[in-house]
């Protein structure tokens, strides 16, 4: 990956997911985007492609998850 690479991470406010934002940032990586489950539901599959086709990360990390469910 390179430093200005687009990257997603779904899930960043989870424990997980904000592990991989804290260490991507230490690693100087500064085109992180994020989207809250109120911004994008990822269950949503217009939903999904919309942001894809719009935003197009050239990486994606799938941290999120439904706890306790």
């Amino acid at each position: 990956m390179n430093k200005k690479d687009k990257i997603y991470v779904a899930g960043h406010r989870g424990l997980v997911g904000s592990a991989i934002v804290r260490l991507l940032k230490q690693r100087g990586f500064g085109n992180i985007i994020t989207r809250s489950h109120g911004e994008l539901d990822l269950t949503r599959q217009e939903q999904v492609e919309a942001f894809f086709a719009s935003e197009q990360p050239e990486y994606v990390f799938l941290a999120a998850a439904r706890v306790g469910v």
